[in-house]
């Protein structure tokens, strides 16, 4: 089963990949021929997801997937949520962005968070979503060496360790991208 994953984000495409089982064979855009960005112009991460996986749609003609996430943080009003990639600007490092969140949220007690993904799935003419949460905190300062992103702040609810500390396997079982991406494997199991 081949599923293009519209992502030019080797992160993510690494996380995606390591999760899907045999049998279902997950290609890049970049191996798929297709370097370049596609705009993020919507104001919510469905509408992204949507944008995206379309985009690939109308290039390949073949089944497809996009995803899009944000950290939404509760003491800076759900910010900074569709923006999270180019919080800091537009040609913002992950550590420009982790530091504005932690300048931001200076002199504040609500470091409530979540990471939020979702999923938009081009399968056999049809379109579908799927969603994952993960409930957190923002932590003072980075924490942890691993992940990407806002990984070294984000510590996850009911554990002692942010993402930045986990190994891939570890924050595979219990990240936002993983809660979407199982409900989409589950969706595709049943479909074969």
């Amino acid at each position: 089963m081949k599923l293009i994953f519209a992502s030019g984000n080797k992160h993510k495409v690494g996380e995606i990949k390591s999760k899907i089982p045999t049998g279902i064979e997950i290609f890049s855009m970049k191996e798929m021929g297709f370097e370049g960005d596609i705009d993020e112009t919507g104001q919510t991460l469905e509408v992204n997801a949507k944008i995206k996986s379309d985009f690939i749609y109308s290039l390949f003609h073949e089944n497809c997937f996009a995803d899009d996430t944000g950290l939404e943080i509760k003491g800076l009003n759900g910010a900074p949520g569709v923006y999270s990639a180019r919080y800091a600007g537009a040609n913002c490092s992950f550590q420009d962005n982790v530091d504005l969140v932690l300048k931001n949220l200076k002199g504040t007690n609500e470091r409530s968070a979540r990471f939020r993904t979702v999923i938009h799935l081009h399968w056999k003419n049809q379109e579908f979503q799927f969603e994952g949460i993960v409930n957190g905190t923002i932590t003072e300062s980075p924490i942890g060496e691993a992940g990407f992103g806002y990984d070294p702040i984000f510590l996850p609810r009911g554990f002692k360790k942010t993402f930045a500390e986990m190994n891939l396997s570890e924050k595979n079982e219990i990240s936002h991208r993983a809660i979407a991406v199982n409900k989409m494997i589950d969706f595709l199991r049943s479909e074969v």
